[in-house]
């Protein structure tokens, strides 16, 4: 009978991926398993506290934190962002999305906090990554893969952002990525500190997250793992980053699409507090969410035309705040109500609130693009018990 280890195995190694972490919990039971290594070369074993990028595994710790404001009172999820986010005061969008960045409309109407989180803002990517409002997008935001370094402070971000064309009118389409980088934003001007200090403060202390950060200190520097994609030249693998790379210390921009390094178990306590309702599991009663805000993450907020456009990214799935919701079992790994989501550096975390599941599978090997890669896929299928 194959089991999770045989799973990771099969798919680690001779230019694959050169180490995995699985996750498998099915109430209160946890299977993990660490295969390979950390390193290309094979001289640091992979382990169950190996740390990750972790990549756009990051969007749904931030619509958590995003709803911590709200139950605070401090923002809501109808109010317009022009409070805080003054660059979007009086968007413009492009006339039609072929059309060049100059030809404009103004926008039908403002945009609110919801519109960030079920990313239907008007920013973001679309199926057709050439458009030209689209390419300002990498060139000027630097959006795409992760590069922390190189991406400017945040007030600059969003300068540079007020001068770029909205995509769709706010509220018309899903758009992937650029509204939880903005969402990033605003939780730093709602809460007056710094992205990673709230994310730091309300979320990851509480719930005993000691490895998650925008950055990887010195001291776990050991437990880091290099970051590879593979070689269109050959059958290898290129290093993107090193240890010491650009996680050694915290960027400029903190980025809360997909700026998060994590390990298994830590992700694990995120997941499990969503599982629970929003309880921090502390044992005193503490909640870091209420029942409501996990509800309102883990629901698909799209239609149908919404969930056809984004296919690229969605393969039919729903989208939540900040997450991936099933809405039909359309391949053996499917779950219907199964949130969650993948990063681009090789990642996928995920939970079903109505068994108590969770998946999460960690990997060093950048995706080649949207499509989940067989590995993922058959460890979905491991997951969901097909």
């Amino acid at each position: 009978m194959t089991d999770l280890n045989d799973v990771l195995k099969k798919h680690v190694g001779d230019g694959a991926a050169p180490g995995a972490v699985g996750l498998v919990a099915r109430g209160d039971r946890a299977e993990v398993v660490a295969v390979g290594s950390a390193d290309v070369e094979g001289a640091v074993p992979m382990g169950r506290d190996s740390i990750f990028r972790i990549a756009s595994m990051t969007k749904p710790v931030t619509a958590a934190a995003v709803m911590m404001l709200v139950e605070d009172g401090r923002i809501a999820l109808n109010e317009p962002v022009r409070q805080w986010l003054p660059e979007l005061a009086a968007p413009m969008v492009v006339r039609t999305p072929a059309s060049p960045a100059d030809d404009v409309v103004p926008a039908d109407r403002v945009i609110t906090v919801e519109d960030l989180l079920t990313f239907r803002a008007g920013y973001g990517f679309p199926s057709d990554f050439s458009l030209p409002a689209v390419r300002l997008l990498f060139s000027e935001l630097k959006q795409g893969p992760p590069q922390p370094q190189l991406v400017p402070a945040p007030d600059a971000w969003m300068d540079a952002l007020s001068r770029i064309p909205l995509l769709h009118q706010p509220g018309e389409e899903w758009l992937y990525n650029t509204c939880s980088d903005i969402l990033g934003v605003l939780i730093a001007r709602v809460s007056d500190r710094s992205l990673p200090e709230f994310l730091a403060e309300r979320l990851f202390e509480p719930l005993g997250m000691t490895d998650t950060g925008f950055a990887v200190p010195a001291a776990k520097a050991d437990r880091f793992a290099g970051y590879y994609r593979a070689d269109p030249e050959g059958g290898g693998l290129l290093l993107v980053d090193a240890p010491d790379g650009q996680w050694a210390r915290v960027p400029a921009f903190p980025s809360g699409a997909g700026g998060l390094v994590s390990t298994a178990d830590d992700w694990y306590a995120f997941a499990r507090m969503l599982l629970a309702g929003g309880d921090g599991g502390s044992g005193d009663g503490r909640r870091v969410l209420s029942e409501e805000s996990v509800r309102l993450m883990t629901t698909d907020h799209l239609t149908q035309a919404q969930r056809d456009s984004g296919r690229l990214f969605l393969e039919g799935q729903g989208w939540g705040y900040g997450g991936s919701v099933d809405v039909e079992a359309i391949d053996p790994w499917n779950v219907p109500g199964r949130y969650g989501w993948v990063g681009g550096t090789g990642t996928a975390g995920h939970l079903t609130p109505a068994t108590g599941a969770v998946s999460i599978l960690l990997t060093q090997l950048e995706m080649a693009g949207p499509t989940p890669p067989p590995l993922m896929r058959e460890f979905w299928r491991y997951a969901a018990g097909a």
